[in-house]
């Protein structure tokens, strides 16, 4: 059975971000993701998961200014100084929250990059990362995003994420597998959780069309969910999805999963 993880910056949305552990422990999840936690103290966040008795699963490095439309660094020239700034500020609340795997996000490719540039430099990037979080004992992953939601972002296929993985060359470097990006951009879902299994050390769902609850859609996740089983993936299953109404509301499709409103 799949081990899921509430996302909160997805969420529990009706409610403050520090609230939202609890929700989510009152629902049955028993572990976190978001995207960010840095805008507050790693201390404040360790104990909101240790009173929920909730494991931290995954979140994002630092991805440069959110704000103005920055998508990550890693494969941005010229900043490399910065993100690796961001892989030491990512470890350190990693350490306090117990979290054994985080996100490098590549970032918007400039309009006038050059592709080599900008391949070169996202592979130094990620080996620096891997080899840092390694020494740790954290798993570095990589995200496809599909280009709908991100135009531009730098990485948008499995493919392309493979060919990363081995021009980088380290094993503590894999994919962090979006079931809701790898249907829109490539489709043949069962065949690629087949064809990488090993190769992602995180998964991640959501509806499509619409990036809602996950029965609601093209994407029939019961056959997955007992897929993953079947390859062996025993790791995080992210719940990166916009709820249509409130939260707990939502959560039918997981009862049988042991999820939902207690």
């Amino acid at each position: 059975m799949p081990n899921f993880a509430a996302n909160l910056s997805f969420q529990f949305g009706e409610k403050a971000f520090l609230e939202r552990f609890e929700a989510a422990a009152r629902c049955g999840f028993k572990a976190v993701e978001y995207l960010f936690p840095y805008d507050f103290p790693r201390e404040r966040i360790a104990e909101r998961l240790r009173a929920n008795g909730l494991s931290q699963a995954l979140f994002n490095m630092p991805p440069g200014d959110w704000e103005k439309g920055e998508r990550g660094l890693a494969a941005l020239p010229g900043r490399e100084k910065e993100f690796r700034q961001g892989v030491a500020l990512a470890l350190g609340y990693a350490e306090a929250l117990g979290c054994r795997t985080l996100h490098a996000m590549a970032g918007i490719a400039p309009l006038n990059g050059k592709r080599e540039e900008l391949e070169s430099t996202y592979a130094e990037n990620l080996h620096f990362a891997a080899e840092t979080l390694a020494k740790e004992g954290v798993t570095l992953v990589i995200e496809p995003i599909n280009t709908r939601d991100m135009p531009g972002y730098f990485l948008n296929t499995t493919k392309e994420a493979m060919a990363v993985i081995a021009r980088v060359g380290h094993k503590n470097l894999k994919v962090q597998l979006d079931l809701y990006h790898a249907q829109i951009m490539e489709g043949d879902l069962s065949h690629k959780i087949r064809a990488l299994a090993g190769h992602y050390a995180h998964v991640q769902i959501a509806g499509n069309p619409g990036r809602n609850e996950p029965d609601v859609g093209e994407i029939h996740y019961p056959f997955l969910f007992d897929l993953l089983d079947e390859v062996g993936y025993r790791g995080w299953v992210g719940c990166e999805y916009k709820p249509k109404g409130e939260t707990e509301a939502g959560l039918l499709w997981a009862r049988r999963y042991g999820i939902g409103a207690k």
